[in-house]
């Protein structure tokens, strides 16, 4: 049975092997990321993850694809491409609880689809200015959704986790393997 994984993240590989999954051909989907007015980031995570799955258009295979979005309240916090954009949402973090979305959506060769949306919740602590100029002087925080890697340096700042660890490094382990067996995959 052959599995697509539909990302261009390492992490969301790593995650995978972390349950013994290789998947069998990894393809980075080109979608627009762009959130439409007025969505919210769970409806964002959902729609990427749906969007990057229909963007690989093997039918003999699974397509595995996901996304993560950090929110604050209704508010969309960027993949970071700059030190402005990751010291914003560094800025805006700090102190305060925010939701990560991860969205999964998997689609079978027979067409069936099957998707999931696990929010988690994490808390900074309140972050001094020194603190905010190591993590950005890391480039750590490049391309990441929120501006941090939880995984890596920015697991000094969190004082409040709930929900999935994995979800917010950027896959949802558990509801992933719940999905791979419910719709027939096997290793």
């Amino acid at each position: 049975m052959t599995l697509v994984l539909a990302s261009s993240s390492p992490r969301r590989l790593d995650l995978l092997r972390q349950l013994g999954i290789a998947p069998d051909a990894i393809v980075v989907p080109e979608i627009d990321e762009t959130p439409l007015r007025g969505e919210t980031p769970r409806e964002l995570a959902a729609r990427l993850a749906r969007a990057k799955c229909a963007a690989v258009p093997r039918a003999d295979a699974f397509i595995l694809a996901a996304d993560t979005v950090v929110g604050l309240g209704r508010r969309v916090l960027p993949k970071a491409g700059t030190e402005t954009e990751a010291r914003r949402c560094l800025e805006l973090l700090a102190g305060r609880r925010h939701r990560v979305y991860s969205a999964i959506a998997l689609r079978a060769p027979d067409g069936r689809i099957a998707a999931r949306n696990v929010a988690s919740v994490v808390g900074f602590a309140r972050l001094e200015p020194a603190m905010v100029d190591a993590y950005i002087a890391s480039g750590e925080w490049r391309g990441k959704a929120g501006g941090y890697a939880i995984q890596g340096r920015a697991a000094g700042f969190v004082d409040f986790l709930a929900g999935s660890y994995s979800g917010v490094v950027g896959l949802p382990l558990h509801e992933t393997a719940n999905l791979l067996r419910g719709l027939g995959w096997r290793p």
